[in-house]
């Protein structure tokens, strides 16, 4: 069967934005794409009427915890939970998030391996949500930063043979801890963890098996070690300074801001459950936080939309809130969807299929009866949208009930 969607504004993920267009696709791909008047619709195709409308491609959120709900204290919400419960959780947050318009994330770090059951489950068909690029567990030294979804390791040979076991159950990157967190309790934000050693032959064993290495860092000296290492994104570049800023550019690493996460957990006041010492620091990082920001966009360093959700009040499915903090601090409209659709596609590898509205690409698409260009928040409000389509079929959204 093909589906029309005709006389469309269309936001193609590259920065071009056309009216008048008209989308076919046909089976799970886009198999035409062009001005309307230059399109002819098949025989027998089911017609959507796009006047008024926008399509955009399906969004993608670099970095999610599928596991965490936002509890106030998720560390102990998680550790409190049994693993089965933690699975059942984790679905539920996976509908929210495609209900949501996005429709791949890339989840960097689990209690377990169930996240690579929970991308076959939904890869299968029996379950909704979107498409999962999973780390499983993270890398972390021992006591180190999140070690509660983690492995704690000694020494370059124990990191490979954790790498390998990672891909080995299904891993499609590795996710390293290089500095302290916020969650974390006796980690310090500013702390580099894990040594320059480790860190390389993460990467290393990483890219032989043709994975790229995702990097938490908060301070600048972790940042720095990552880079050098070899790894493709820094997580959070919290504190950036002008070094590794300059590195970050030089070797065309990507920053996931994450601006969500420090600012839902910092709004919080004392007494809302957050434990004290996480909520200390994300206040103390919160301005330094949206000045890396600033200096990265400005800088023109790769910036690739992730939220953290599942940490404090930072909730699945308000996964667009994101976009709105990116041009609250100066990013236009058209940056923030890029980020979170062409150039997130091209750091988590998956570009060749989705991330942008081009004939043969996989059909991954959401449309709003709103215009994001003008103001962004409206990916937030579920009333704008009128369909979230995955690989071709109608997911959510009143067009899914039709």
């Amino acid at each position: 069967m093909t589906i029309a969607i005709h006389h469309v504004r269309l936001i193609d993920g590259t920065g071009v934005v056309r009216d008048h267009m008209t989308l076919l696709v046909r089976g799970t791909k886009i198999v035409a794409v062009g001005p309307s008047n230059d399109i002819r619709i098949p025989k027998g195709a089911t017609r959507l009427n796009g006047r008024g409308l926008t399509v955009i491609p399906g969004l993608i959120d670099c970095h999610i915890h599928l596991c965490l709900g936002g509890e106030a204290d998720v560390v102990g919400a998680l550790e409190s939970e049994q693993p089965s419960y933690t699975l059942l959780k984790s679905a539920r947050h996976a509908q929210a998030t495609i209900d949501a318009g996005f429709t791949t994330v890339r989840d960097v770090g689990s209690r377990d391996h169930s996240i690579f059951t929970l991308k076959q489950a939904i890869e299968s068909g029996l379950l909704p949500g979107p498409r999962i690029v999973g780390a499983g567990l993270a890398i972390c030294m021992i006591g180190g930063h999140a070690r509660f979804i983690g492995r704690e390791i000694e020494g370059a040979d124990q990191v490979r043979k954790v790498v390998a076991e990672q891909i080995a159950a299904g891993a499609g990157v590795i996710k390293v801890i290089a500095s302290g967190g916020v969650l974390t309790p006796g980690t310090s934000p500013d702390d580099a963890q894990m040594t320059a050693e480790e860190l390389a032959a993460a990467v290393d064993a990483a890219r032989q098996a043709g994975k790229p290495v995702a990097a938490h860092a908060h301070g600048a000296s972790g940042m720095k070690r990552a880079i050098q290492a070899g790894a493709s994104s820094i997580e959070h570049a919290t504190l950036l300074d002008e070094e590794s800023g300059t590195l970050m550019k030089q070797h065309g690493v990507y920053m996931v801001p994450t601006l969500s996460a420090l600012a839902t957990t910092a709004a919080c006041r004392p007494g809302c459950g957050i434990p004290e010492s996480a909520l200390g620091k994300a206040k103390a990082m919160t301005k330094r936080h949206k000045a890396s920001f600033k200096q990265a966009y400005e800088g023109g360093i790769f910036i690739a939309m992730g939220t953290d959700a599942g940490t404090p009040f930072n909730y699945h499915g308000e996964n667009a809130q994101e976009l709105e903090r990116m041009v609250a601090l100066g990013m236009s409209p058209m940056d923030a969807i890029i980020s979170s659709t062409a150039r997130a596609a091209k750091l988590i590898g998956v570009h060749q299929s989705v991330g942008t509205l081009a004939k043969g690409r996989e059909a991954d698409l959401v449309i709003l009866n709103k215009n994001p260009l003008r103001r962004i928040e409206v990916l937030r409000d579920r009333d704008t949208i009128v369909g979230v389509m995955k690989a071709g079929k109608f997911v959510s959204g009143p067009l899914s009930r039709e």
